[in-house]
């Protein structure tokens, strides 16, 4: 453990963000380089002795959190390391964000503030590449087996990069141009700069994955002779399918899926573009989902000039304790403020919108919403609580539905689906077609980062015992985990 006393001896301490008027005029992370790593070994000193560590269970990763908060509060930079990788390939990216189940989970937080594992975590893997200690790790041999993985999102990178390792020449197909999913093209470049994947792209090359962009299984490749061609498959590719707002107006010019908005903001920061062509530039901005991608939005048309913001949900504000419905070490429905919302704008909760107003060129221009409350379990309009508010853009931040099944994959593969629509699968992720694996939201449903890493890794596992009839890799979660959170 680290220091016995930690949790007497110092408070709670988090990273530092920048002034929001300095933030918002660029597209760099919000947080103060180097303002954790001074507070760093004390804030890992705060990790107690508790017995039994329920951070473990809150992460779906499994991470041993109380191993490496030790390394850090020692400055073993190093060592912590090393236990951090044990069970993340990917540390960087969750510990920007993941939304930190295990800090609920934290045995401390049961009437404390709990740990700053999240913090601790991006401390010591950026320590560590500045140390040099993340280098490419190439296979002693290769097995002469071949896998294809569709998709380079987190799950679809951890289970290549895992199974390059155990030997397998890993192949990746991404259907954008470049490697990343939703990590380089719906994560906002403030939350995290793409710089992170761009080097973690280059370490897998070194080990030999190789990537293929710019294709997509099911259109551009027959998904029958993709599987003929290698000798297992996982995939990795998504719940893209964006829950749509069938109401009227619904077609008016303006009105966009944030995977529509949020993609060609990073395309401008990557240098494609120079102006987004759908932006929120001196218009009022209506968001319609009070969840991360909204908060994102919120962000983007902040950063794009946007004349005013406005955040809608149709559930209640949630509270700022636990209910009792959520109690320790459950990771519970909490109001949260992110740093988009620290820029302004307005959060209106309890409203769902009844139709859409344009202009006479079929432009939209206002959003005519009710107010809506639970009686007997079910959410009803408010009469009299109608009233219409300026929206020159909609963001339709409402979640997915499910993986994309018009590009032909699902059906040319053959795949069954789960009653949520979702890729079927075993214990082993294997679906119902020999020798193909699914892993992350096509098997789970749109889930947190962590667990497409932990399924990512699971599924890899899978597949190296399918082509090999043992496997040395970690062993897997269960696709029906749900550890602690919900």
């Amino acid at each position: 453990m680290a220091d016995p006393k930690g949790f007497l001896n110092h408070e709670r301490e988090i990273a530092k963000t920048r002034p929001v008027e300095e933030r918002v005029k660029d597209w760099n992370e919000v947080y103060q380089p180097g303002s954790l790593l001074p507070i760093i070994s004390k804030q890992a000193s705060r990790c107690m002795d508790c017995g039994i560590p329920f951070c473990h269970n809150g992460c779906p990763l499994g991470n041993l959190i109380p191993e490496w908060n030790d390394y850090a509060y020692r400055e073993d930079w190093t060592g912590a390391s090393e236990r951090l990788h044990a069970t993340n390939n990917f540390p960087e990216f969750t510990g920007r964000l993941c939304p930190a189940p295990c800090e609920a989970a934290c045995v401390l937080g049961i009437n404390q503030p709990p740990v700053t594992i999240k913090n601790v975590e991006v401390s010591i893997i950026d320590k560590a590449w500045d140390n040099g200690d993340v280098t490419p790790q190439p296979p002693e041999r290769l097995s002469g087996k071949t896998v294809a993985v569709i998709g380079s999102g987190p799950a679809g990178l951890a289970a290549a990069q895992q199974l390059t390792r155990a030997g397998h020449t890993v192949a990746v197909y991404e259907r954008a141009d470049r490697i990343g999913g939703l990590l380089r093209y719906g994560i906002p470049e403030f939350k995290m700069e793409k710089r992170h994947i761009n080097r973690r792209i280059e370490q897998m090359r070194a080990e030999g994955t190789k990537f293929r962009t710019e294709v997509e299984i099911g259109r551009d490749i027959d998904a029958k002779k993709l599987r003929k061609r290698y000798d297992a498959v996982v995939i990795a590719a998504g719940a893209t399918t964006s829950r749509d707002l069938p109401v009227p107006g619904r077609e008016l010019n303006g009105i966009h899926f944030a995977m529509e908005f949020l993609p060609l903001a990073n395309k401008v920061q990557e240098g494609d573009l120079t102006v987004a062509p759908i932006s929120a530039e001196g218009k009022h901005v209506v968001v319609i989902g009070g969840g991360d991608t909204g908060a994102d939005c919120v962000g983007t048309a902040h950063r794009q000039g946007a004349a005013s913001v406005t955040q809608l949900e149709i559930m209640p504000r949630p509270g700022e304790e636990r209910n009792a419905g959520q109690p320790w070490p459950t990771f519970p429905m909490l109001y949260k403020v992110t740093s988009a919302h620290e820029e302004g704008g307005e959060r209106v909760y309890s409203v769902s919108t009844t139709h859409f107003e344009g202009d006479e060129d079929g432009n939209v221009q206002f959003l005519h919403l009710i107010e809506v409350e639970f009686k007997d379990g079910k959410l009803e309009q408010k009469p009299g609580t109608e009233r219409k508010i300026p929206a020159q853009l909609v963001t339709l931040a409402m979640g997915f539905t499910g993986t994309d099944q018009e590009n032909g994959l699902v059906e040319q593969f053959g795949l069954e689906l789960d009653e949520r629509g979702n890729v079927a699968r075993d214990a082993d992720f294997a679906t119902n077609v020999p020798g193909v694996y699914v892993a992350g939201d096509a098997g789970r449903g749109q889930s947190l980062i962590v667990w497409a890493i932990a399924e990512g890794r699971s599924a890899a596992r899978g597949v190296d015992r399918f082509l090999t009839g043992a496997s040395a890799l970690p062993a897997p979660i269960k696709p029906t985990d749900r550890a602690l959170t919900v």
